[in-house]
């Protein structure tokens, strides 16, 4: 079993017995990384900047009271500001970007001696449920089960496809309305998206500043335990960061949820879902009895609301967020004609530099927040969200310890399948995870099996605010009970 195909628990031991170095655990990734350029993952590899951090985390652990993450090799979404690095955002109007700064996020992570085997890939400013929006071109997932290349999902496919395919031991990813937890769940690995809050988002590109919510996608529970450790916190930087002390994740992890609650939403009962996701959440249900925890029945009856009435504040934050973007002071700028002047340069700029879905979400956007009709969808919208958020205090409020459904819809589709057809189609992808969202909640999606084509599937358990290490138990409980060890065959 190659270096690059452990765990961060597996890596950490073995590079405190001394049996590896993080340079060798390092190189193991790069290897990988070069072999693997036909998933298209990684976008912006940074050896040298890996190779110097290996080596300064091998004298910190020879010094001893090296943190969990030192010498851990990880993958950076190509949405947190990196400095000297380029930060696209897959973008072609940030095309050329290296920021001059380093994202909160990770700033903490290289405090605790992690290193950045480079950048990964995304859909175009995290806007996608496929990664096939990038100006990368799209990911390819490593699985594969007949002749279609399939998709990791989105937004955060680079680092999906990176961590299933064993490219690096972990990875960052960012969460808006499931892109974390969808690409987690079609690659057959875990991901979470903590409260919101609980992450700075200073230094990470933004899409919805009310939604966006950044955290570890990994091999496993436990790995997302320490991951999170190192990325959580207050920062000053960040307006909406919450001023709470970070409890120890790992030490969270008892393995015991006897006499805890898990509800069951009746309204995530959808009419056509697959008869294997059903069977998947039945089989999840029964896991998680088994565990001694008690199944309540319960009513999230906004459900239905969620995805209007996300796919109207979304775009409408997208709209205002991604107006800086206008070739005036950063990133790509158009060649101008004679006589043109400032509206010129912005439209061709933003024409050229942004891609058919980022701007079909500005538009929407903009049109929300329009004089006349931003009191018929954007302040309507924010009322529904509130009431969705409510459902949520309800529920947990009654005693509810954590809630279980589905992570999505399906299983990964092939690339190009869906982008063809109606967006909406595409957007429903997002079904079970934009309420999390919205309601600013911890959510995380485990993989608990396959379906009939040997495809992963995963189950989300949602948490109480601020309760990710209770949260993450319980992620611990199902993924011991589900005993998930499959990996895609090498192929690329």
């Amino acid at each position: 079993m190659s270096a690059n195909s452990w765990t961060i628990a597996a890596a950490r031991a073995a590079l405190r017995k001394g049996d590896i170095s993080a340079v060798d655990l390092t190189m193991s990734c790069l290897t990988a990384i070069d072999a693997a350029d036909g998933l298209n993952a990684f976008v912006h590899k940074t050896p040298d900047i890996a190779l110097d951090q290996a080596r300064a985390a091998d004298a910190r652990i020879a010094a001893g009271g090296a943190p969990s993450l030192c010498g851990i090799p990880l993958g950076i979404k190509d949405l947190f500001a990196t400095k000297g690095v380029p930060t696209q955002a897959a973008s072609n109007i940030l095309k050329g970007f290296k920021p001059e700064y380093e994202s909160t996020v990770t700033t903490k992570l290289f405090g605790d001696g992690a290193v950045m085997l480079g950048k990964l890939n995304m859909d175009e400013f995290a806007m996608g449920s496929s990664n096939e929006s990038a100006c990368y071109g799209p990911v390819v997932s490593p699985w594969k089960v007949d002749s279609r290349q399939l998709t990791p999902g989105g937004s955060s496919g680079g680092s999906a496809a990176a961590v299933a395919a064993d490219l690096c031991l972990a990875a960052t990813g960012t969460d808006t309305g499931g892109s974390i937890r969808q690409p987690a769940a079609f690659t057959g690995i875990v991901g979470i998206k903590p409260t919101y809050g609980r992450v700075s988002r200073w230094g990470i590109v933004a899409f919805a500043s009310s939604l966006d919510q950044a955290g570890p996608m990994t091999k496993s529970v436990r790995d997302a335990a320490i991951f999170l450790g190192s990325m959580a916190g207050h920062d000053p930087k960040d307006s909406t960061s919450a001023d709470l002390a970070v409890p120890d994740f790992e030490a969270a992890l008892t393995g015991d949820i006897r006499g805890k609650k898990i509800g069951i939403p009746r309204e995530y009962r959808l009419d056509g879902i697959p008869a294997e996701i059903d069977a998947l959440w039945q089989k999840g249900i029964e896991m998680m009895r088994d565990a001694g925890a008690e199944i309540v029945d319960i009513s999230l009856p906004h459900t239905k609301y969620a995805l209007p009435a996300y796919y109207v504040v979304a775009p409408a934050e997208a709209s205002s967020n991604l107006a800086r973007y206008d070739g005036v002071r950063y990133g790509h700028r158009a060649t101008l004609a004679q006589g043109d002047g400032i509206t010129e340069m912005y439209e061709k700029t933003r024409a050229e530099g942004f891609g058919a879905e980022v701007q079909r979400r500005v538009m929407v956007g903009t049109y929300v927040l329009s004089a006349g009709f931003y009191d018929a969808y954007y302040n309507r919208a924010r009322k529904v969200r509130a009431l969705i958020k409510r459902d949520f205090e309800l529920a947990f409020a009654a005693g509810i310890d954590a809630i279980l459904t589905p992570a999505t819809p399906s299983s990964a589709f092939g690339l190009g399948e869906m982008a063809s057809a109606d967006p909406v189609e595409m957007y429903l992808n997002d079904v079970f995870t934009v309420t999390v969202n919205l309601a600013g909640l911890p959510g995380v999606s485990v993989p608990v099996g396959l379906d009939a084509k040997g495809l992963p599937l995963g189950l989300q358990l949602i948490g109480k605010p601020w309760e990710e290490g209770d949260l993450l138990n319980h992620a611990y409980v199902l993924e011991r009970a589900a005993g998930f060890v499959s990996k895609p065959a090498k192929w690329w």
